[in-house]
């Protein structure tokens, strides 16, 4: 068992003890997610991949906050921002967004002028510590902005 995927397990049993039902229903749920992952590679996981289901859990609470403020539904919504918020403690603090801008400068800098070859080189240093989304839109700015 890797140590984020203890972690997350001993927090659900201080859930279980504090009858903290939402707790142990989103802890629960998340560690019978790891639990299929780790039965579909027929190992255990690594705290990184652990860490990429937590992000998987994450992304599919904030589409549902997306239906859910166009749907009125502030109630819903702001359980599964409160999800989000829960989850997002077990994932290492993400890079800023200089700090995503500079190395994409250097990547530029380096001779990648589409955002397919930034992006190539530009996800996997960010890999775990900021969202795709973020790290697109950072080289598309860069991309279009004269230097």
């Amino acid at each position: 068992m890797s140590e984020l995927q203890g972690k997350i397990q001993s927090d659900l049993n201080a859930a279980r003890k504090a009858q903290d039902k939402l707790g142990v229903l989103l802890l629960g749920t998340i560690l019978s997610d790891v639990k299929n992952r780790r039965i579909e590679e027929k190992r255990e996981l690594s705290d990184a991949e652990v860490g990429d289901v937590l992000r998987k859990g994450i992304k599919k609470r904030r589409e549902s906050i997306e239906m859910y403020d166009k749907a009125s539904r502030a109630d819903l919504a702001d359980r599964e921002r409160a999800e989000v918020a829960a989850l997002e403690k077990y994932l290492p603090a993400n890079v800023s967004d200089d700090e995503i801008r500079a190395a994409i400068r250097n990547i530029i800098a380096g001779g990648a002028t589409n955002i397919g070859g930034v992006m190539g080189k530009a996800s996997p240093m960010f890999k775990g510590r900021a969202e795709g989304a973020t790290v697109s839109r950072i080289a598309k700015e860069e991309l279009s902005s004269p230097h």
